[in-house]
């Protein structure tokens, strides 16, 4: 394709690593918990992140899950119980953080997807003289 500058992306390389960073952020939370640390390991860091939370926040994190386990509970064995119950522990100050955030109805997105690709103008092929 065209090579016009080293720093542009063509839109299929733009495609190719968006899909790859997509793909790869959807089998982070997959892989953690198919392969989790020992249940063990886990106890001491689950109680000192929910130490950390207010009562209403200790509540929603029980709550997460218990929904988590009603829907899933049969599929998971201790250890990845232990590592979503950590996982919704570490969710709650993030949540919290973001429930602060003072926002109003008219208030717009703060991200644009505004790519800054440079286009040239296309010419026109000349047209070929026609027999006949």
């Amino acid at each position: 394709m065209n090579k016009r500058s080293g720093s542009l992306l063509s839109r299929r390389q733009f495609a190719h690593r968006a899909a790859v960073v997509s793909a790869t952020a959807a089998l982070a939370p997959t892989e953690a918990l198919l392969h989790p640390p020992s249940s063990r390991a886990l106890a001491p860091q689950a109680t000192s992140a929910s130490s950390q939370l207010s009562p209403e926040g200790q509540l929603e994190v029980d709550a997460r899950y218990q929904q988590i386990l009603s829907l899933y509970g049969s599929h998971l064995d201790e250890a990845q119980k232990a590592t979503i119950k950590k996982m919704c522990a570490d969710l709650q100050p993030t949540l919290e953080r973001i429930r602060k955030f003072n926002l109003q109805n008219g208030n717009a997105p703060a991200l644009y997807l505004k790519p800054l690709v440079e286009r040239e103008a296309k010419s026109k092929p000349l047209a070929s003289p026609r027999k006949g």
